[in-house]
């Protein structure tokens, strides 16, 4: 099955190689290989505009997931009835956002994109951050996958929920 990672904003050059490596990465440690997924990167505009239709706030940000499952618990891997729900769903990546975070706080762009893409993908299976507890178990799921990541590439990617809320 496939990763597909689109970019369509043109505001931020945008590498899609290393995003696709490490959702590949992902997929193989939470054992959906057979499942595709979509990742879109967009400009500030479009993710102010998803937000505010989707989750009724009127700012950009750096991520929005669309499982296909919804409600899956975190942690579980879907079982499909039919062949095309093979599909975990789709992760808006806000790369004007990243990007302008990066800038502040002096990180490096691709690295920031990967997290947060890893972060987006364990929305798509069903991991939370809405209480303490889904934190810890959230956080908990990104540090073994951005391991895996980091074993594979030689990166130093740490988790993007490192503060409850």
């Amino acid at each position: 099955m496939s990763i597909i990672v689109r970019n369509v904003q043109r505001v931020v050059s945008v590498r899609r190689t290393p995003i696709r490596l490490s959702l590949e990465i992902a997929r193989s440690c939470l054992g959906v290989k057979c499942f595709d997924i979509a990742v879109i990167c967009a400009s500030n505009a479009k993710m102010r505009r998803i937000n505010s239709i989707y989750r009724g706030k009127e700012t950009a940000t750096d991520v929005l997931s669309f499982p296909f499952y919804e409600d899956l618990p975190a942690g579980s891997v879907p079982v499909p009835s039919f062949k095309d729900e093979y599909n975990l769903g789709d992760i808006y990546l806000g790369v004007e956002y990243i990007y302008q975070q990066c800038q502040e706080m002096e990180d490096d762009f691709n690295s920031a994109c990967t997290v947060t893409a890893v972060h987006g993908f364990c929305h798509l299976l069903g991991y939370r951050h809405d209480n303490v507890e889904e934190w810890r178990q959230m956080f908990e799921k990104e540090r073994e996958i951005l391991t895996e990541i980091n074993k594979v590439t030689g990166y130093t990617l740490k988790p993007l929920t490192t503060n409850y809320l």
